[in-house]
């Protein structure tokens, strides 16, 4: 069983995704693993903590590292003294190596902003990097979010992309294993010129469309989870603005890294990026592996 890996650094975004990675092993028992990046300033720039430019390496700051996420570690264990729950110290860029972390694990979780982030920044570039670069589902929660994690639904967005139909595989998994329902959202985006040069029975006959697509992908889903309550929620609405509203009351959003309306190459669609600044919960977002 593969563990649930923890980006940890000590910052109050870092504390709430460890707790939500311990809500999560709770359910599914899999085991913890917090691991944190320690940046070493080098030739090349790189700065560790405790460490100022200008100076070599210190290692005093290192154990210090060690000694924290050994702590964090250990009060896991003891209030959760049903899983296991270990850290480590790694050394490298953090985007990079917990990149290579997500390829052995079933599940990266990250605060939305470390103590490197810039003051009045909802994520910083590190969760956006490595949600857009991991190799398993990665589950971003800012400190502001961590409140709606134990409550509410799980809602995931759908458009037909093969990456959305991998998200609601995950969200149905989910669902199942929290027992709460799942609600499902498909946001139809018509051109400009379907605005206007449609008629309000066109665009109906349209969104029944989006909706019988919708209803053709939950059935195989629906037939593995038949306890699973789910309702569907189809809109002519900007998916981004209609994502973020669904997760207001949700416990979980779930979405693929890039929908149909992504640009080739873009490993990270905008709809995506704009959730892990905005949703309102914690959010997952599953690649391909």
């Amino acid at each position: 069983m593969s563990d649930i890996v923890v980006g940890y650094d000590g910052s109050p975004d870092a504390a709430a995704a460890l707790d939500w990675a311990l809500e999560q092993a709770r359910w599914d028992g899999r085991p913890v693993r917090l691991a944190y990046v320690f940046e070493w300033l080098t030739v090349a720039g790189w700065i560790g903590p405790g460490v100022t430019p200008g100076m070599w390496p210190d290692e005093r700051a290192r154990q210090q590292v060690e000694e924290l996420v050994g702590k964090a570690a250990a009060d896991a264990a003891a209030t959760h003294p049903d899983l296991t729950v270990r850290g480590e110290v790694l050394d490298g860029p953090p985007a990079l190596v917990l990149e290579e972390c997500s390829a052995q694990a079933d599940l990266l979780v990250l605060g939305g902003r470390g103590h490197g982030g810039f003051a009045g920044l909802l994520a910083g570039s590190t969760a956006v990097s490595v949600t857009a670069h991991a190799h398993c589902p990665v589950v971003v929660v800012r400190r502001d979010t961590a409140g709606g994690a134990r409550s509410g639904h799980v809602a995931v967005g759908v458009d037909g992309s093969e990456h959305s139909l991998l998200a609601l595989g995950f969200a149905v998994e989910q669902a199942a294993l929290r027992r709460v329902p799942l609600h499902v959202v498909r946001a139809w985006q018509p051109s400009q010129e379907q605005w206007h040069l449609t008629g309000e029975q066109a665009r109906d006959a349209a969104l029944a469309d989006q909706r019988a697509e919708l209803d053709e992908a939950l059935r195989r889903w629906q037939e593995s989870f038949p306890d699973v309550e789910v309702t569907v929620e189809t809109a002519a609405a900007a998916p981004a603005g209609l994502l973020i509203d669904a997760s207001r009351n949700a416990q979980l959003m779930v979405v693929g890294t890039r929908g149909r309306g992504g640009l080739r190459g873009m490993l990270l669609g905008s709809v995506s990026q704009q959730l892990i600044q905005h949703a309102h919960c914690p959010l997952a977002v599953i690649h391909k592996r």
